[in-house]
């Protein structure tokens, strides 16, 4: 018996069943839809392909490169390698032919053309043949840039249910010699820019819900007051000037209130007030020891804290209208600056953690005690903080940058800003 050809078909399933076992569970759904189970015990990444346009011109290679950027950080998707592409693209056009694609193990294919008055997009599943399952056109107003995460996050609702997060802006502290500034730019690290305009301290950003706000710590005149200004950069209004610390300031679900730290009264406590006015509405914590670094759940039913009540800091979960604590964090002698996935159902806090000699992001299930670590080994991380959909975690890698990561821990975290950065907040979910 000639034994080459049955190695060949045993060489061809093992191949399949590699690529098989790499790719997310399908939903058994004909028509399209949700096609990814973004929650699935065993779920692997979809191979995507990501074609420039064969025009060749500089916006068809800004497109291509900001879409394999977004599908790549997405969290669910692996794009494939452009070299290894088999297809005639100059032929193709808008189109595909399936099987060059099927080939290099491509399950979808995103397409796009750039006219005069708009650009067009397509999304193909290649087993579904040469029709598009979803098409999309834009007018060439604006930024480009914006109009690519647009088209992306279309992408991701479509493979998944769930909303993207292209199109949303981080905030945090940039250092400089003798001062800290607020920086926002694009989730992506484009089209950085100054929230805060004065030569003094300026630390921990929040965003407000709606997105149009920041509030910050500042130093401006002298005493840490806490300010919030427009999310563009406008002139901030003082709304807390207690005497001693107003940091670390959170706004809540309904941005109706803001929890923060006072120490109005000697010690630092964790206090809510109002976000219109800064009136204090309540006060949460009562101790002697430090609590600090408020943090809303999704539902605004409780707040996480630090606290060194037990010793070392560690990190505290108690009801929003006040009452006993309890710990959550058990790992380490140092966890601080919590902060909550805003994933329904999910009760996940992500949070800075100290067990060896490094500082190291991890998240925590309440429901399940199990943590799972975002960094390790790859040098000092702080202030975490999810994206709008719970995906992905920006933070700050200590005289790097600012990093995003996969928020179930898979993956390599991609820099998207270099400097002296801290105090990182993700702003929400843009509009569109």
């Amino acid at each position: 018996m000639d034994m080459l050809p049955i190695r060949h078909q045993l060489r061809r399933l093992a191949v399949a069943a590699v690529a098989l076992a790499a790719v997310p569970a399908h939903a058994d759904d004909p028509q399209g839809g949700v096609v990814i189970d973004v929650n699935g015990p065993k779920r692997g990444l979809y191979p995507i392909a990501t074609p420039a346009a064969p025009e060749g011109d500089q916006t068809s290679r800004d497109i291509a490169q900001i879409e394999s950027f977004d599908m790549s950080v997405a969290g669910i998707f692996k794009v494939l390698n452009p070299t290894s592409f088999l297809a005639d693209l100059k032929s193709e056009g808008l189109g595909i032919e399936p099987q060059k694609w099927k080939d290099v193990n491509a399950y979808g294919v995103m397409k796009y053309r750039v006219g005069g008055d708009a650009i067009e997009f397509r999304l193909y599943e290649v087993s579904k043949g040469a029709t598009p399952v979803l098409s999309k056109s834009y007018p060439r107003r604006g930024d480009t840039r914006q109009i690519v995460h647009r088209w992306c996050n279309e992408v991701v609702k479509y493979y998944t249910g769930e909303p993207g997060f292209f199109g949303s802006k981080i905030a945090f502290t940039a250092k400089g010699k003798g001062r800290s500034s607020i920086i926002a730019m694009d989730f992506d690290g484009a089209n950085a820019y100054s929230v805060s305009h004065n030569d003094s301290t300026n630390i921990l950003p929040a965003w407000s819900p709606s997105g149009g706000e920041i509030a910050y710590t500042s130093f401006m005149r002298s005493n840490p007051d806490l300010y919030v200004g427009p999310a563009g950069g406008g002139r901030p209004r003082r709304l807390s000037a207690q005497r001693g610390m107003n940091t670390g300031a959170a706004f809540s679900p309904d941005g109706r209130q803001i929890a923060l730290t006072l120490s109005k009264d000697g010690n630092p406590e964790i206090y809510i007030i109002s976000a219109s006015d800064g009136s204090v509405i309540r006060r949460i914590t009562n101790d002697k020891a430090i609590d600090t670094s408020p943090a809303w759940s999704p539902d605004g039913s409780q707040l996480a804290f630090v606290s060194d009540r037990n010793g070392g800091p560690q990190i505290f979960v108690v009801s929003a209208s006040g009452g006993t604590p309890r710990q959550v964090s058990f790992n380490g002698n140092y966890n601080t600056t919590p902060t909550w996935s805003p994933q329904k159902g999910k009760h996940i806090i992500a949070y800075t953690t100290r067990d060896g000699s490094t500082y190291d992001i991890v998240t925590l299930d309440l429901d399940s005690n199990q943590m799972t670590r975002i960094t390790q080994n790859q040098g000092q991380n702080e202030e975490p903080a999810f994206s709008p959909n719970g995906r992905a975690i920006a933070f700050a890698r200590q005289g790097q940058g600012v990093f995003i990561a996969n928020a179930d821990g898979s993956g390599t975290p991609v820099k998207v800003w270099s400097g002296a950065a801290t105090g990182v907040d993700w702003g929400p979910a843009p509009r569109d």
